[in-house]
């Protein structure tokens, strides 16, 4: 493995751990309805385990509530099982059609455990990151060790990882705090 290939392998690794986050972050509810609430919620219908945005269609009518459509009749009694199941606190309303599910207003403990647990995920995140780090200037020390890289280029290409480093953490951190906003905005 080249430098340049080192170099694009760990800024690949950590777009994925951003996107991660990403999806993690658009799971934790805010005082509004969001698809993304619900849509990675995993559901156990025709003998396996799909998520429920390949189950139904997800909209959003009104701000307060979650309209989610079943592609197929059959499935909505487990998808309804389904949220009852999950930690998300939330009760559907089943029509035979459709359920519907209405967001209540987030108390201010509640709040701000959501906004703990956004702080942990962005941790858990930027650990992701370093990890990538560590494993990017391993390679780099062992390709200056097999005499590949000189100890210039070696040193060069941990500087450009620790540059990758730094600006994902800005981004996990930029995303974190938008997140939070959200949460704590009545």
């Amino acid at each position: 493995m080249s430098a340049e290939e080192t170099l694009m392998d760990a800024e690949e690794r950590m777009e994925k751990a951003i996107s991660v986050l990403g999806t993690q972050l658009s799971g934790i509810r805010t005082g509004r309805a969001t698809p993304g609430l619900v849509d990675s919620l995993k559901v156990e219908a025709y003998g396996s385990t799909s998520p429920l945005k390949q189950l139904a269609s997800i909209g959003t009518p009104e701000p307060q509530q979650i309209l989610i459509r079943p592609y197929d009749a059959g499935t909505i009694k487990d998808i309804e099982k389904a949220i009852v199941g999950s930690d998300l606190g939330l009760n559907p309303q089943n029509d035979g059609r459709v359920i519907r599910l209405n967001i209540p207003a987030l108390s201010t403990d509640v709040r701000k455990k959501m906004v703990s647990r956004i702080k942990e995920l962005a941790e858990d995140s930027k650990i992701s990151i370093r990890n990538i780090r560590r494993d990017a200037n391993k390679t780099a020390d062992q390709l200056e060790k097999d005499k590949e890289l000189t100890e210039d280029d070696r040193d060069k290409l941990k500087s450009d990882v620790q540059d990758l480093l730094k600006k994902f953490e800005e981004q996990i951190n930029e995303m974190a705090k938008a997140r939070e906003a959200e949460v704590m905005e009545a």
